[in-house]
């Protein structure tokens, strides 16, 4: 029955004088006192004043009950089993007497309203009710309910009452009064001549710092700068100094054969221009070329409000104040660091504020203090400037953001750690990163894009050396701007490339910013590239990445004598710390450490001491060695042809002395491999090379076919086609082959493929299209493929633009973050059966999905963000829509496979009926408790467990699964428990091959 009723069938006059002895009458005076009576001093049946006992109280209870029933009539019928009118009236007696253990007085009560007070009161006696049927209970909470709003309507005609309550709220009154007043008092507002100022000076800030400058290419054609907003492109800060990605299959594509790797968690990541949203002061490290001062630039802009669309991560700056404090600028003459009210004259800005107007904004916690560069002043000058910040931190202590930047290795770790600053670092640009940046940087050039930014583009898809070096935006912007410059032709070959990389960062990149000589030490490029080769070799022969700085200074200082230049440039350790800290090329990731900014580098430097010293017997030596392939590569671009001959003869000569085919195999490929690197080949060393590469051709393992695709489109000349191979598992292997040599060459022949009737074998070919032209690679293979058992996985927008115009597919993985009306726009042009959705770090809800009419089975793997999981807004077919419209009941409804993990469980609010759900458990607590409360309807179950043995899964709560018919495991049969018990109709399977 409904609550409502019982109070209509029970007049007031009949309740109230039974409810009024409740409560003790009415005393004087002490009402209003600073202590108020709690409700425990209000009833009758606790305290000085009890008039009734528990036994008194019970029989008010059952009084209550009785007119209750007597009240409706005799031919009513009854609101619950009269066998239970005993029990009824004990729950009510219980309820009541609760009040006395209330903690609150009577204005609070009424506060609070007649139903939350029942509520409170039936929480607290929850324990106590059970046993009672739902309609006695339903009585209970409705007289309870019932009972409350008599109890709040005596409290409130109390002599005391208004008095309480007019005291509660002056109370609240000077409270709030007080509040306001420091608010007011720490906002203070600024007069009519500082608000002028500042929109004179944010037009300032915009115009100065609006657009992004290039440095270390001197291309007379190229623009000196780029519009900041459409160049800039946020990178993303790491909380620790490295990341580890989550490596997909190529197996995942097939859902039947689908399997789930464990993955590093990776490091706390935040885009860059998002840090101080999060912290109010941040020191910001990053190597050369990383985007630091471009990262300043971009904060002082988004403070000014132009352009809010492109700004939507920076929207908590607005109103703020930028300072923009170059160090550099600020000690250029070894002037005293300025204080606030000539912070704007020290970095040369031509406006003159009123005066203490920089005081005011920073005392009202308005400012954004920006302080670029601690490694681009001289070491001597470090600890000055971090007294200075802390004097300026005492000082204005409180609602100021500040962001210090530097290198790596210019500060030790924890350096402004006792001031309240988070250190962060800046992550390498990512592949869809430096995609944005191309196209960005293009744009903000004016570059015709079909000339230039396509072909730059599908150059560092399928050229892996120039992967390899866009990791920042300096590096993006150098191969921007040659690309450019040069009508769309980069340098040839990795050496042209890298000796270009090399003159910017050894030699013009300072010297084009006016840095002056912090240092102290003048050094050309050659000299400088002498002497840093000797850290390379040294690495490489000892198979290391860094060494320690003592060694690094010593082989330094030992190799100055015999280079005139660095000799004469100064004290050796000087031009040691010069390399270090100004050379771009080298680095202290850790205190004590040296190491280059990247692999590449030391390779390319180390095979350019080998080959001055004509070492080739460690190159022959290390031939089979996986870390000394790039250098053996990088040896033939710097030999002369004859040195480049006697290389190769040496290489083929170790792969026939090796017995392992493996380690042959390895050779070989090595060796055909650099054969593009060589200037000059004769064609009796080329033809064999070929030849011998043929001899391990097709590979036997997947490792093997990686190897050989090291090789790059030479092999595809060597592997054989779909008519010549023996067996499906060969097939794949060539497949997989082709698929990593990452050429548009290569797309004919994985097109000779689409036909095969191997699933794994099409599940490779499906996957490897992020790798090629999205058009060329589905017009000539996708549309091929035969769809059955299939994923197709979309990464991007052209992806699934190219999918819908090949009239979709049933089963598509969404991967990466793509937006919601991506995913919802494909998903209602494709309709299909199957969806995936992983590793979107922006999905919230499941909405994009309310158009997936076919859905029967969906996967969600690791989109952290998703808050929402109700499946209510998926349909029901064939119920019709018919908005609002209840969920529809399972016997409406198609059943749904569903793959999730045990985190997203957590926050699942599953309705349409689920038959099928693959758990992953990745929580730190992996637990199925949940699955038959969300999931009732489920028959069978896959748990797949991704933790160590000794972390335990208990199987038993599945019991409570009425419809379960089998329960299988992927995982290790010791760290599960609670297998016992399962009906004899529930199969419970292990898979333990994992």
């Amino acid at each position: 029955m409904e609550p409502a009723l019982v109070g209509t069938r029970l007049a007031s006059a009949a309740i109230a004088p039974l409810l009024k002895q409740l409560l003790v009458r009415e005393g004087s005076g002490a009402a209003l006192t600073d202590r108020p009576v709690r409700l425990s001093g209000l009833v009758s049946f606790r305290g000085e004043k009890r008039t009734l006992t528990e036994r008194d109280v019970r029989k008010l209870a059952g009084t209550l009950v009785s007119r209750s029933l007597t009240e409706r009539g005799e031919r009513a019928e009854r609101p619950f089993p009269a066998d239970e009118t005993e029990a009824v009236t004990g729950a009510l007696a219980r309820t009541l007497l609760t009040l006395g253990d209330l903690e609150m007085d009577d204005v609070q009560a009424v506060r609070l309203g007649h139903r939350e007070l029942a509520r409170q009161l039936r929480a607290a006696v929850a324990g106590d009710v059970h046993g009672l049927s739902a309609d006695a209970s339903l009585f209970v909470d409705s007289l309870t309910e019932w009972a409350c709003l008599h109890i709040l309507q005596f409290f409130t005609q109390r002599s005391s009452f208004v008095a309480r309550t007019l005291i509660e709220q002056s109370r609240a009154q000077t409270e709030m009064i007080a509040k306001i007043d420091e608010l007011i008092l720490r906002t203070p507002r600024a007069d009519a001549r500082d608000v002028a100022f500042e929109r004179r000076y944010l037009s300032y800030i915009a115009k100065k710092h609006g657009s992004l400058t290039i440095y270390g290419i001197d291309l007379h054609d190229s623009p000196d700068a780029w519009p900041l907003d459409v160049a800039y492109l946020s990178l993303e800060t790491l909380e620790a100094p490295q990341a580890h990605e989550a490596l997909e299959t190529p197996e995942a594509t097939a859902p039947a054969r689908r399997r789930t790797e464990p993955w590093a968690e990776p490091s706390s990541s935040t885009p860059a221009d998002e840090t101080l949203a999060r912290q109010d002061r941040v020191l910001l490290r990053g190597v050369a070329g990383s985007g630091k001062t471009t990262l300043v630039q971009w904060l002082a802009v988004s403070t000014t409000g132009q352009d809010g669309e492109r700004h939507g991560r920076t929207a908590y700056l607005r109103d703020r104040i930028p300072f923009v404090l170059p160090l550099r600028t600020l000690t250029r003459h070894g002037e005293r660091l300025p204080a606030p009210d000539h912070f704007l004259a020290a970095v040369g800005c031509p406006l003159t504020p009123p005066d203490g107007w920089a005081d005011r904004v920073l005392s009202a916690g308005r400012g954004l203090v920006l302080v670029d560069g601690i490694d681009e002043i001289p070491e001597a000058e470090r600890e000055r400037t971090r007294r200075w910040l802390r004097d300026l931190l005492a000082t204005y202590d409180a609602g100021n953001r500040w962001l210090v930047t530097s290198r790596p290795s210019a500060v030790r770790d924890h350096w402004l750690t006792p001031e309240g600053f988070t250190e962060l670092t800046l992550s390498p640009m990512r592949h869809t990163e430096v995609t944005a940046f191309v196209r960005r940087w293009h744009r903000a050039a004016g570059a015709d894009a079909a000339s230039y930014e396509k072909p730059l583009l599908d150059a560092l898809r399928t050229k892996r050396d120039l992967a390899l070096l866009a990791t920042n935006p300096l590096m993006c912007g150098l191969l921007c701007a040659l690309h450019r410059d040069r009508r769309g032709f980069l340098p040839r070959g990795r050496k042209a490339l890298y000796e270009a990389a090399l003159s910017m960062l050894l030699d013009r990149r300072d010297r084009e910013r006016d840095m002056g000589n912090p240092s102290g030490v003048d050094l050309s490029e050659a000299p400088q590239i002498q002497l840093i080769q000797r850290l390379a070799y040294w690495l490489t022969l000892n198979g290391r990445t860094e060494m320690d700085r003592s060694r690094a200074e010593s082989l330094v200082v030992g190799a100055i004598p015999a280079v005139p230049d660095a000799a004469a440039a100064g004290e050796p350790r000087a031009v040691f710390a010069h390399l270090l800290h100004r050379s771009g090329l080298l680095r202290e990731a850790s205190p004590g450490a040296v190491s280059f900014v990247h692999r590449t580098f030391q390779d390319h430097l180390a095979a350019k001491a080998i080959v001055d010293e004509w070492h080739i017997g460690v190159l022959t030596r290390h031939a089979a060695d996986d870390q000394w392939e790039d250098v053996i590569r990088m040896s033939v671009a710097h030999a002369r042809p004859r040195e480049s001959a006697e290389i190769f003869a040496e290489l083929l000569a170790a792969a026939d002395a090796a017995e392992d085919r493996f380690i042959q195999l390895r050779i070989l490929v090595v060796a055909a491999a650099a054969m593009e690197q060589a200037t000059e080949i004769s064609p009796d060393i080329r033809e064999a090379l070929r030849r011998r590469t043929a001899e391990v051709i097709p590979p036997r393992t997947i490792e093997e076919a990686r190897k050989l695709a090291a090789a790059g489109p030479l092999v595809l000349d060597l592997l054989p086609g779909p008519d010549a191979v023996s067996d499906d598992e060969s097939a794949r292997l060539t497949v997989t082959t082709a698929s990593h040599i990452a050429a548009d060459a290569a797309i004919p022949f994985l097109a000779r493929y689409a036909a095969h009737p191997s699933l794994r074998v099409r599940s490779q070919l499906a996957w490897a299209w992020h790798r090629y032209d999205t058009e060329k690679y589905a017009t000539e293979v996708i549309a091929a493929v035969d769809p059955h058992g299939l994923q197709y996985t979309i990464r991007n927008a052209e992806q699934a633009k190219a999918l819908v115009a090949l009239g979709g597919r049933r089963a598509i993985h969404f991967q990466g973050d793509l937006p919601e009306e991506l995913i919802a726009e494909t998903v209602q042009a494709c309709s299909p059966t199957t969806v995936r959705i992983s590793l979107n770090a922006g999905l919230s809800d499941l909405a994009c999905l309310r158009d997936a009419h076919a859905l029967v089975r969906l996967e969600l793997d690791r989109c952290r963000a998703l808050t929402d999981l109700s499946l209510s807004g998926l349909p029901c077919p064939p119920c019709p829509p018919c908005p609002p419209c209840p969920p529809c009941p399972p016997d409406d409804a198609e059943p749904l496979d569903l793959v999730m993990d045990d985190v997203q469980l957590a926050l699942a609010d599953v309705v349409p009926p689920v038959s099928g759900l693959r758990l992953e458990l990745r929580g730190p607590e992996p637990s199925l408790r949940l699955v038959p409360h969300l999931l009732p309807g489920v028959n069978s179950v896959v748990v797949v467990h991704l933790f160590r043995r000794d972390q335990q899964v208990d199987l038993s709560p599945l019991r409570a699964l009425e419809q379960l018919r089998k329960v299988h495991v992927l995982g290790d049969r010791s760290s599960v428990s609670g297998t016992d018990g399962f009906p004899p109709h529930v199969l419970v399977t292990f898979d333990e091959s994992r």
